[in-house]
């Protein structure tokens, strides 16, 4: 058959509801909705004469054909999209769009002090930023690059540090230290109240100790469970529990004395930031100049 320029964009929509494995978050990408989408696989699928997509209330998966088509226009559409990013080194002015898919720790700690500067040095680079701590295949949710702990990035992954190791500490407001003491050992917080941390995979998180070579990890108890920052900050300054954080997460509360650290000959010091992204891909121009100003600006020692 004959590729018309019709064709080329159903292609383009149909490699992007093949990352996402959905309407709505192929739409968002490509900024049409999720029933333009959909009007367009079906006429495309109509002039192919073959189904691409088994689509359901609840998922879209790739028919036999969908994965050939796939398997053979991906490459080719990966090679467009690199030759056009390429072109940025002859602009005066690097432009394009870059996705991130982020830790919630990340997106406050580095991207929060560098964004600013980043979009008043490079005005014509969208930035769309997913906050998530779910472990999820950031390259399958159409993400440039991902940023996690040192230690969780896939194996597959290039990875690059953007900072250097993080201390995590135990914090507790000075009223609720005052009413049930302070912990002098890990295994104290055994009778103390503490805000659980869910992680990632939806597993509760033990809190880590070292000291002078011995380590321990703590499971332990309390009546709340979260996986959400400064929802755990709040808690901890009205009194609800102890938090395990890193410190530069609680430093501003501390200095301010609403929070105190306690069992800080105890606290840990745990891998720092990476951004990782695929091999398989060229490093867009946004990304690496993002790389770049984060080292530039160091918001977190590297």
């Amino acid at each position: 058959m004959q590729i018309s320029r019709t064709d080329l964009a159903d292609f383009s929509y149909f490699l992007a509801i093949a990352r996402h494995r959905s309407f709505r978050r192929a739409g968002l990408e490509l900024g049409v909705s999720a029933s333009a989408l959909s009007h367009s696989l079906k006429g495309l699928e109509g002039r192919l004469g073959v189904r691409l997509l088994n689509r359901t209330n609840r998922s879209v998966t790739l028919t036999a054909a969908g994965e050939e088509l796939l398997a053979g226009i991906g490459s080719p559409f990966e090679a467009i999209g690199a030759a056009v990013e390429g072109l940025n080194r002859y602009r005066a002015e690097p432009m394009g769009r870059i996705r991130l898919n982020v830790l919630e720790h990340a997106s406050a700690l580095l991207l929060g002090p560098v964004m600013p500067v980043f979009v008043e040095r490079y005005p014509d680079i969208a930035v769309d930023v997913t906050v998530t701590n779910h472990l999820v295949d950031v390259t399958a949710q159409g993400a440039d690059a991902g940023i996690r702990y040192g230690g969780t990035v896939p194996e597959d992954m290039i990875a690059q540090a953007l900072s250097g190791d993080i201390r995590w500490v135990v914090v507790g407001a000075p009223g609720y230290l005052d009413r049930f003491g302070t912990p002098d050992h890990p295994q104290a917080l055994l009778d103390h109240r503490c805000l659980r941390i869910r992680l990632g995979d939806d597993s509760l998180y033990r809190w880590e100790f070292e000291r002078e070579g011995e380590a321990l990890a703590i499971d332990v108890p309390g009546a709340i469970t979260l996986d959400d920052t400064p929802f755990a900050l709040d808690l901890a300054v009205g009194g609800a529990g102890l938090a395990y954080l890193p410190e530069p997460c609680v430093t501003s509360r501390v200095e301010q004395g609403a929070l105190r650290v306690v069992l800080p000959d105890w606290a840990p010091m745990g891998a720092g930031f990476h951004i990782y992204y695929s091999s398989r891909r060229q490093l867009p121009t946004g990304l690496r100049l993002l790389i770049d100003l984060v080292r530039e600006l160091r918001p977190l020692e590297l």
